[in-house]
C-alpha cells in the first residue's frame, strides 16, 4: 500500500481523536512539522497530550494549540519564549509533566526501541526526580524513567522517499529521528519528495519502516525564534560585566576542549577564545564544531538554537540528533559546561531553571550536561536586583544539580568549590574590595587569593 499521501489534512485522516497523544519533532522553532501541526489545529480535537522537546512559541509550532485552549497535558523539557504556555501552566489551566532535555530524548528513543524505563543520573536529586526509584550504579545515584509511546507522531525532514526513508538537513534533525520511532503510526512531511532509489542508502537518517504516511509540505516560514541582538537594552555597565565575565571564563577553556555553552552570559565567551586555543563547541541541537556567529545575511533557519545566539558550522562539523548529542554530555566526553545561575549555594548546588509561581522555563539540557560533564563553570550576577545575595548557604529555589559547581564567576570575584575545603574565593575583580565580597554574599567561603 502507497504511504504517499496528498497533503496534510489526508495524511491525518482517521488518525486523529480528542484524548491521544500526539509526539511533534523539532527543537524550538527548527524542524517542526508545520503543515501537519496545522491540521490538528484545523480538527478542533481537544484534550490533548502533546509531546516535544517544547511546544513552539505564541501563535507558532504547537503554540498554537495551545492558544486554542486544546491541550491538556505537556510533556516538554523547556517552556521557552512561549509566554502563553507560561501563563496557563502558572495559572493551573495546564498540566505540564518537566522532563530533562537529555532524558526527553532517551525517552523517545527507549519508546521506539521497545525498552520500557532506563536509569540515568540526570535530575538526581532534584524536584524532577521526586517519587521515582533510584538505584546506585558503581557508587553513583541513578533515576528509573519511563520510555515514552505516542498514539501518533509526526516529524519533519528535508527529503524524503515515497517508501518513507528521510533525510534530514543540518540541526534541523534534533527530536525528529528518536520522536519518529515512537508512534503507534508515524506521519512525515518532507521539503522534497523523491522516488525511491534516488537517495543513497548510506545518506538516510530515518528508514522507511518506521514512516507510515508521508507528504511533500506545501510551505516553510522556518521562523527564529529567537535571536540575541548586540547592544540591546542592557547598560554599559551592565555590558562591561558580563563581557569581563565572559572573559575570565575563557580562561579556563584548554587546547582540545569540547565545550558547551548555555544561553545568556555564557554564549559571550565564545567570542573570546584566547589566540592558540582551539576548541569544539558542542550545542545540545546536534552541532559539533560551531564556528563564529555569522552576519545577518548568513542567518540559516536549520542553524538555530532555540535561545541562542544564531550559529554556524566550520569545516570538520558534524550534526546529529538530539539523542547522540546527550549520549556524548550524558557519556562524559564533554570537558567543560559553562552556565548561567540564579543561585549558587556554599556546597556547590546550582539553581537555575525555575522561580516556582513566577516563572518557568524548564530544564532544558542543564540538569544533563551538570551531571555528566568533566567541569563545570556557572556565571552569574553576585546579588539578585533588590541587592540580595545570589550566592547563599543553601539554594532557595529548586535545584539544577547537587554539589555540581566547580568554578563560579560573579560580577565581582571567582570563587572555587574543591572538595574538602567547600567555597573558595581565588580572585577580586578589579576595583573590588574584599569587604565589597564579604557585605554580599550570604555562604561561608575561605580566602585564598
Amino acid at each position: 500500500m502507497s504511504k504517499v499521501y496528498a497533503d496534510a489534512k489526508s495524511a491525518l485522516d482517521g488518525l486523529l481523536k480528542d484524548g491521544m497523544t500526539i509526539a511533534a519533532g523539532g527543537f524550538g522553532l527548527c524542524g517542526i512539522p508545520e503543515n501537519l501541526i496545522a491540521v490538528v489545529a484545523d480538527s478542533g480535537i481537544k484534550d490533548l497530550t502533546i509531546c516535544g522537546n517544547n511546544a513552539g512559541v505564541d501563535g507558532f509550532g504547537m503554540g498554537v494549540l495551545l492558544n486554542k485552549r486544546q491541550v491538556k497535558k505537556v510533556i516538554a523539557s523547556y517552556v521557552g519564549e512561549n509566554k502563553e504556555f507560561e501563563r496557563q501552566v502558572l495559572a493551573k489551566e495546564l498540566e505540564l509533566q518537566l522532563v530533562p532535555q537529555g532524558t526527553l530524548a532517551e525517552k523517545f528513543r527507549a519508546g521506539g526501541a521497545g525498552i520500557p524505563g532506563f536509569y540515568t543520573r540526570t535530575a538526581y536529586g532534584t524536584l524532577l526526580a521526586e517519587g521515582k526509584d533510584t538505584r546506585t550504579f558503581e557508587g553513583r545515584e541513578y533515576v528509573l524513567e519511563e520510555a515514552i509511546r505516542a498514539d501518533v507522531s509526526i516529524v519533519k525532514a528535508w527529503k524524503g522517499d515515497k517508501a518513507g526513508n528521510l533525510v534530514y538537513r543540518k540541526t534541523s534533525r534534533n527530536f525528529n529521528p528518536m520522536i519518529a520511532t515512537c508512534g503507534k503510526v508515524c506521519v512525515a512531511e518532507v521539503e522534497e519528495l523523491v522516488e525511491v532509489g534516488e537517495l543513497k542508502p548510506d545518506e538516510i537518517h530515518t528508514p522507511g519502516i518506521f514512516v507510515d504516511r508521508i507528504i511533500q509540505g506545501a510551505k516553510y516560514e522556518k521562523r527564529i525564534e529567537f535571536r540575541t541582538v548586540r547592544g540591546a537594552a542592557a547598560s554599559k555597565k551592565d555590558t562591561a560585566e558580563r563581557e569581563r565575565m565572559a572573559v575570565r571564563a575563557a580562561r579556563e577553556l584548554r587546547d582540545g576542549y569540547y565545550v558547551n555553552l548555555g544561553i545568556g552570559i555564557p554564549t559571550l565567551v565564545a567570542n573570546h577564545i584566547p589566540q592558540g586555543i582551539n576548541v569544539t563547541l558542542q550545542s545540545e541541537n546536534g552541532l559539533l564544531g560551531i564556528g563564529p556567529f555569522p552576519t545577518e545575511d548568513q542567518v540559516d533557519p536549520d542553524l538555530i538554537n532555540a535561545g541562542k545566539q544564531t550559529i554556524t558550522a566550520l569545516p570538520g562539523s558534524s550534526f546529529f540528533s538530539s539523542a547522540d548529542s546527550f549520549g556524548m554530555i550524558r557519556g562524559g566526553h564533554v570537558d567543560l559546561s559553562i552556565l548561567g545561575g540564579l543561585e549558587v549555594a556554599e556546597n556547590g548546588d546550582l539553581a537555575n531553571w525555575m522561580v516556582p509561581g513566577r516563572m518557568v522555563k524548564g530544564p532544558g539540557g542543564a540538569m544533563d550536561l551538570v551531571s555528566g560533564v568533566k567541569r563545570v563553570v556557572v556565571l552569574m550576577e553576585h546579588t539578585a536586583r533588590d541587592g540580595t545575595s545570589k550566592v547563599l548557604k543553601k539554594c532557595t529555589l529548586p535545584i539544577t544539580g547537587q554539589g555540581v559547581v566547580n568554578l563560579l564567576i560573579t560580577d565581582l570575584c571567582v570563587f572555587e568549590f574543591i572538595p574538602g575545603q567547600g567555597m573558595v574565593l581565588k580572585e577580586l575583580h578589579p576595583g573590588v574590595t574584599l569587604e565589597q565580597v564579604k557585605a554580599k554574599t550570604e555562604a561561608s567561603f575561605r580566602v585564598a587569593l
